[in-house]
């Protein structure tokens, strides 16, 4: 790192990213020597104390950095949600520095959002734009994130919508062929509908019992066993390939939806107001009544975060009287031994009352 005179003007020479850099500063050996200090004093700061200089990054560069690690790290319908997102912010943030933009206008974003659509739309584009700016703080665009303390907003509980065994068993005997087997999966499984149409043989080990479900909306892969109504309902479906999806038509293209077949077995079934996601809450709801743990359940349904799952935990409640139940022998005595004390402890007080009156 040095200055030196070359044809009238003072240069800096220094390295930098192991790259050599030669500068023209101009004609004052004072200013190339101030020029040599500051870049000194960048260097202690970014090894010694974490301290990165903040590039000059557009937000449309950023968005646009950010979509292809989308692309690459998420699943298909994340990086679509996020593309949607990103693409309603640029409207407000386009041809704006990253570094310029702070939480309270960020704050004032989100306000004005909320006018047009609901509480759950804006959260998911807070979530997209703070981990987007996470993301730039590690790729040297940004020193700290400015929208680290934006708040969301506080969302309506989300919908739980479940079906009874009569109601289940009616809907079962409306459904007809792959519609069927898709319910049945779903009823014993709780997988997403695109991962159930999504799914092949190959993914499906009735040796071991389990499903193997990689195309999930986490982009994680997920274990789920087979128990035995699923079984016997795959055992009953015919030929299977690895390669192949496990529900397609007779070219071996999966089915991309299910609605019209599942629509009319509603209809048929006598059932309103309930959807083929909601086979998923039912799936949840039924392994909460039946005793199974909150983190099982979550982990079997997939989900990340576990409140989540603890919208099914309202419906444990008659367990967890059962379980207090269980306490009334804790103490060795059978419960006509407990009412023998109770009376005898009656009794002593109507004594003792007669004799302090007498």
């Amino acid at each position: 790192m040095r200055s030196y005179r070359r044809n009238g003007a003072w240069y800096i020479d220094y390295v930098s990213n192991g790259k050599r850099v030669r500068m023209k500063v101009g004609s004052s050996k004072y200013l190339a020597d101030l020029a040599l200090k500051d870049i000194e004093v960048k260097k202690v700061k970014g090894k010694f104390l974490g301290i990165a200089d903040v590039q000059n990054v557009i937000f449309d560069k950023l968005c646009d950095d950010y979509l292809q690690f989308s692309r690459a790290n998420k699943a298909y319908r994340s990086y679509r949600r996020d593309l949607s997102s990103l693409k309603q912010m640029l409207r407000t943030f386009g041809g704006k520095p990253v570094a310029a933009i702070t939480a309270y206008e960020f704050e004032q974003y989100k306000n004005l959002r909320r006018q047009d659509v609901s509480p759950a739309s804006v959260n998911r584009e807070i979530s997209c734009v703070k981990h987007m700016f996470n993301k730039a703080v590690q790729w040297g665009y940004l020193n700290n994130n400015p929208l680290r303390l934006v708040m969301k907003f506080k969302e309506p509980p989300g919908r739980v919508r479940y079906l009874n065994e009569e109601e289940i068993n009616r809907l079962i005997a409306a459904c007809n062929g792959h519609v069927r087997s898709m319910v049945i999966m779903a009823l014993n499984t709780g997988m997403r509908r695109g991962e159930i149409l999504n799914l092949k043989w190959g993914d499906v080990d009735l040796r071991n019992r389990v499903i193997v479900c990689r195309r999930t909306k986490n982009n994680e892969t997920r274990m789920i066993p087979v128990n035995d109504v699923l079984y016997a309902e795959i055992r009953a479906m015919g030929p299977q390939m690895a390669e192949q999806y496990v529900f397609c038509n007779e070219d071996g293209k999966p089915f991309t939806t299910i609605q019209t077949g599942f629509e009319a077995a509603m209809r048929r079934a006598g059932i309103k107001d309930f959807r083929f996601h909601d086979l998923r809450h039912v799936f949840g709801s039924r392994l909460v009544m039946a005793g199974v743990d909150i983190r099982s359940v979550q982990e079997l349904l997939g989900h990340k975060d576990i409140k989540m799952t603890m919208r099914y935990s309202h419906l444990s409640n008659a367990h967890l009287r059962e379980a207090v139940k269980r306490l009334e022998n804790g103490t060795g005595m059978a419960p006509d031994s407990l009412e023998e004390i109770a009376g005898s402890k009656k009794l002593d007080i109507s004594c003792c009352a007669r004799s302090s009156t007498g």
